[in-house]
Order: C-alpha cells, then sequence, then structure tokens
C-alpha cells in the first residue's frame, strides 16, 4: 500500500514538474515570437544608425583614379619674336590619381545634434521593443488564462455529466420500483443528454484555446499544453501610487519622450548646417603629363563652407518642431489613457476579488443542496425538476468560481501591464 501511494504521488510530482508556468510561457513566447523579433531587428537598425552618425567625426578616405584620352593634344599658342607659335601642355593621353582625406574641425554642432538625434531614435526603438515585450506577454497572459479556463469548463462539464448520470440511475431505480413516472425517466435522459452536449462544445472551446496559445509560442496547433496554476501576485498599492508608477515608467512614454528629443536635435543638426563648416583636406595626387615637372604631388588645406542663405532649411526645422508638437499632445492622450486603464484595472480587480470571496462560500452550499434534494428525491420527498435545478445551481456556481478565480487573475495581470512592470 505504502510503495502504491509512493507511485501516484512521483507520478503527481512529475506532472507538476512537467508543467509549464506563465514565466516560461512568456520566455518561450519572447525567444521565438516573430514580433519581438521585428521589434530587436529595428534596434538593430538604430543602432547601425547611430553608428553612422558618430562615424561623421572620422576622417574621410577617398581614392580615385581614371584614364582620359583626347583627339588633339592639349597646347597653348603664344608670340615669339612676332611670330605665331604653340606648345604642348598635355599628353593626348593621360592617366591620373588621387588619395584624399577629410577631417571636419568645426561643424557649429551639426555633426553632435546629428548624433544626439541618432540616440535618442536608438533609446526610442529600444524602448519600443519593450512595449512590444510588454503587449505579447500579456496577450500570452490573455491565452493561458483562457486555456486553464476551459480546462476547467471541461473538468465542471464532466462534473455534470457524471452527476446527472448517477440522477439517471437514481430515476431508473426508482421507476422500476413504481415509485416515479416514466415521464422522469424521460426527463433524466434528455437532461443527461443536454450535458453531454454542453461537454463536447466545452471540449472543443478548450482545444481551440490551446490552439490559440500554441499559436502565440510559435509551436505546432496541436503541441501537448499542461499548464501550472501559479500566478503573480497582484500589486498592493493604492491607486495614487499605481498612477505614479505608471508614469514614470511605462516605456510607451518613454518611446514619445526619446521620439520628441530626436526631433529636437535633428532640427538643431539642420539648422547648424548654416553656420559655418570647417574641415581640413590634405591627400596625394597623381597627373600623368610629361610636359609637368612634377606628376606628383601633396597637398593640404583648410576649407571654409558657410552657406548664408538657404530658402528651405528653416522651413525644414519648423515642420521638424511641428511634429514634435503633435507627440508632445499625442503623450498627453496617452497618459490619460494610462490612468484610465489603471482605474479600470484596479476596479476590476476590487470586483473579482469580491466575487472570489462570494462564489467560494456558495460552493459548499450548493454541493450540500445538491446532495440533500438528491437525498430526498430517493426518499420520494423531492422532484426530479428538484433534483435538476440543484444540479444547474452547483454547476453555476462552480462556473462562477472559476470564473471569479481567473477573472481576478488577469485583473491583477492587466495591473501590472497598466503600471508597466511585467
Amino acid at each position: 500500500m505504502r510503495k502504491t501511494k509512493f507511485l501516484l504521488l512521483s507520478l503527481c510530482l512529475a506532472t507538476t514538474v512537467q508543467a509549464e508556468t506563465l514565466d516560461e510561457a512568456w520566455a518561450a513566447a519572447l525567444n521565438a515570437n516573430h514580433q519581438i523579433k521585428t521589434a530587436q531587428a529595428n534596434t538593430d537598425v538604430s543602432q547601425e544608425q547611430l553608428q553612422a552618425s558618430e562615424g561623421q567625426n572620422l576622417p574621410e578616405f577617398n581614392v580615385g583614379s581614371g584614364y582620359t584620352q583626347y583627339n588633339e593634344t592639349p597646347s597653348a599658342k603664344t608670340n615669339i619674336g612676332g611670330q605665331s607659335a604653340q606648345f604642348a601642355m598635355q599628353q593626348d593621353g593621360s592617366a591620373r590619381a588621387q588619395a584624399m582625406a577629410t577631417l571636419p574641425i568645426y561643424t557649429s554642432g551639426r555633426i553632435t545634434h546629428n548624433i544626439n538625434a541618432a540616440q535618442a531614435t536608438l533609446d526610442a526603438t529600444q524602448a519600443n521593443e519593450h512595449v512590444a515585450a510588454l503587449n505579447l506577454k500579456m496577450q500570452v497572459a490573455d491565452n493561458y488564462i483562457a486555456v486553464l479556463r476551459a480546462e476547467d469548463g471541461v473538468q465542471v462539464a464532466q462534473s455534470h455529466v457524471q452527476s446527472l448520470e448517477n440522477h439517471q440511475k437514481d430515476v431508473k431505480n426508482l421507476f422500476d420500483q413504481g415509485i416515479v413516472a416514466k415521464n422522469d425517466v424521460l426527463a433524466a435522459d434528455v437532461e443527461l443528454l443536454n450535458a453531454k452536449q454542453t461537454l463536447t462544445q466545452s471540449v472543443n472551446a478548450y482545444d481551440n484555446a490551446k490552439a490559440r496559445y500554441n499559436q502565440l509560442l510559435t509551436r505546432q496547433l496541436n503541441a501537448k499544453v499542461e499548464l501550472a496554476k501559479k500566478f503573480p501576485e497582484s500589486p498592493k498599492t493604492s491607486l495614487d501610487n499605481l498612477n505614479q508608477n505608471a508614469l514614470n515608467q511605462r516605456p510607451e512614454l518613454f518611446v514619445l519622450n526619446e521620439q520628441i528629443e530626436a526631433l529636437h536635435e535633428q532640427t538643431k543638426a539642420m539648422k547648424a548646417g548654416l553656420m559655418p563648416q570647417v574641415a581640413v583636406n590634405g591627400g596625394y595626387q597623381y597627373q600623368q603629363n610629361r610636359y609637368q615637372a612634377y606628376e606628383g604631388l601633396w597637398q593640404a588645406n583648410v576649407g571654409v563652407d558657410w552657406k548664408l542663405y538657404d530658402g528651405s532649411t528653416n522651413h525644414k526645422g519648423d515642420a521638424l518642431e511641428k511634429q514634435a508638437l503633435a507627440l508632445k499632445e499625442q503623450r498627453e492622450e496617452l497618459s490619460g489613457q494610462i490612468l484610465l486603464q489603471i482605474r479600470q484595472a484596479w476596479l476590476d480587480s476590487e470586483e473579482t476579488q469580491q466575487r472570489l470571496q462570494v462564489a467560494k462560500q456558495t460552493i459548499v452550499q450548493a454541493d450540500e443542496n445538491l446532495k440533500v434534494t438528491t437525498d430526498r428525491y430517493q426518499q420520494g420527498l423531492a422532484t426530479h425538476t428538484d433534483v435538476i435545478q440543484a444540479e444547474d445551481l452547483r454547476t453555476r456556481s462552480h462556473n462562477n468560481l472559476n470564473n471569479a478565480t481567473y477573472d481576478f487573475v488577469l485583473a491583477g495581470l492587466k495591473m501590472k501591464r497598466a503600471v508597466g512592470n511585467f
């Protein structure tokens, strides 16, 4: 006997170990989901753009070469002693090559602002990746709970069928004894068939829930799903603290802040382009020409470029500032929506907690009510309708408990998502 109990205990423990937790589901989804990979690719793009902006501070090297062929030898005309004369200045065919380096010395802050804009864009993209992760985790949590809710729904439906099968046996026994009419037998059969139909629908809903869950985790739709009923605790703090935490740490707000910053820096960089730009140039040039004393020459120079007037730059800068203003308005709107999400989740959590407490109390009473009614029916003191009503009440009570349980868990998860601290 002890050995049998030990084997059963080992089997239960093994099943528990194999059950997938919500944290494991999140990790699997984040590792394989295509939306996350897209967000990560966008972050890589922004990282490359930042490095490109930083590269503007580095020297630029250019190497070029070519060959030119003229139909006549380039010559110059002159008068010598009153006589017209000409002499060759360059070969009719010649090669040229050069290697030049350019280094910006002073750009009026243009490069610095470009780097700042690229950094802000990278920060916004990374925050967007965080947003994608939070959204995915909420989707996984929704589907995770949907699977467990459907699984418990199947168990309640199975319990309902089993209860009605037991009642059907009682009815047939009483009918055989001549205590109840044939009508009770027919009614019991119909109730049982209806319960079996409900069970079939519950099983189908459970299978669909598992398929949606597997699809979200990028698995085979028919892969085995076994989930653990273990969830993170709901935030235990005041509504004001939740609001403040959300406004401080929601990545969606950070995305907008960084996008606004990037636009401001782009505007500064664009306007800095109208100011003096100083660069050093140097390198080696070779021009094939036998008439020239030195075919290869080293050179160095400092150049200043100052665009005194440009009719488009100021307007482009104003357009960027207006985009930033639009994003500020969007940020204010989002802040209001976040506060609404927090309040809704908080109210849902309070409501479902009360439902859960009531549902737990109702279960005991509903089970006892069915037991008493069944005993009374077997003794001929209650009707078939009384038993069916008691069984329906029991089934509804168990479904209410399951729904209250998972609604409470889901409300807590939504609150954590609204705060932004999954």
